[in-house]
Parts: structure tokens; C-alpha cells; sequence
């Protein structure tokens, strides 16, 4: 039976977090005013004027990669409070049993460990993704102005 509650809790738990994913994205497109440089837009008003080859419009591989871990990172550590949450209650309703306090108290445990490890996986994967972009430009500029320099001083020889 408490499998069974478990089990429902679970699902009701990803049903919300579907059905916030799905009244988050916008499915719609309205019109944008006259003289913008779009006719419709998806998500904001903004869009409006937001040129189809922007800067940023197209994302990398490794950006996609990145926003794709960010969610499961996500999704875990929501499920992880759920836990956190489920064995809090197993905790309260155990009425001093030791057997039930100790599988509640268990529970809580591995909630909080998963919840350490996905808050830990998401700054790692932010660390290392910003590390290697921000690396890659800031080397790519240093090494423009040393070129630069370079070539001023092969031209006084």
C-alpha cells in the first residue's frame, strides 16, 4: 500500500512538472506591430525585432549539449526533493516504529545525497562549459594582439 502512495506521489509529481513544461513553452504565435523586422513571434514581444541571424540565434553543439544536461540535471534534483519530501512524511507517520523510522530516515538520506550529487553535476558541467568558451576567447585575443605586434615589429626591420 505505502508503495502504492509512493508510486502515485511519483507520478503526480511528474505529471506537474509536464504540465508546467508544457504551459511554459509556448505554443502559440501572435503578430508582431507594423514596421518589425519579424510578422509573428513565439515566446516575447521582444522577438519582434530580434534579426532571424542574430548573434546567439543558433546555438553550438556543445551549447545544446549543455542545455540538455542542465534540464536532467534539473529534473533529478526535483526528484530528489520529492524524495526528501516522501521521507518526511514516511518519518512523521512512522509513530516511533524503528523499523519505519529508519527507512524514513534512509530515505531522507538518499534524497539529500542525490540532491548533493545533481547541484554538484550542475556546476561542474556549467564550470567546465564556461571554462572551455570563455578559454577559447580569451586565447584567441591575446593572441590577435601578440600577432598584431608581432607584425608591427617585422615591419620596422
Amino acid at each position: 500500500m505505502k508503495l502504492r502512495a509512493l508510486a502515485v506521489a511519483v507520478a503526480l509529481v511528474l505529471g506537474g512538472l509536464t504540465g508546467v513544461s508544457l504551459l511554459s513553452s509556448s505554443a502559440y504565435a501572435a503578430d508582431c506591430p507594423e514596421g518589425s523586422l519579424n510578422d509573428t513571434y513565439t515566446n516575447s514581444l521582444a522577438e519582434c525585432n530580434i534579426p532571424t541571424n542574430a548573434p546567439g540565434t543558433d546555438k553550438t553543439l556543445m551549447e545544446r549539449a549543455m542545455v540538455i544536461i542542465n534540464v536532467v540535471v534539473g529534473v533529478v534534483s526535483v526528484i530528489a526533493v520529492a524524495v526528501i519530501v516522501v521521507g518526511a512524511i514516511l518519518f512523521v507517520t512512522s509513530t516511533g516504529e524503528a523499523a519505519k523510522t529508519t527507512r524514513a530516515r534512509n530515505t531522507i538520506i538518499y534524497g539529500v545525497v542525490g540532491l548533493v550529487i545533481s547541484l554538484l553535476a550542475f556546476a561542474i558541467v556549467n564550470f567546465v562549459t564556461k571554462a572551455i568558451f570563455s578559454g577559447g576567447g580569451a586565447s584567441s585575443g591575446s593572441s590577435s594582439s601578440s600577432s598584431s605586434s608581432s607584425s608591427s615589429e617585422s615591419g620596422d626591420d
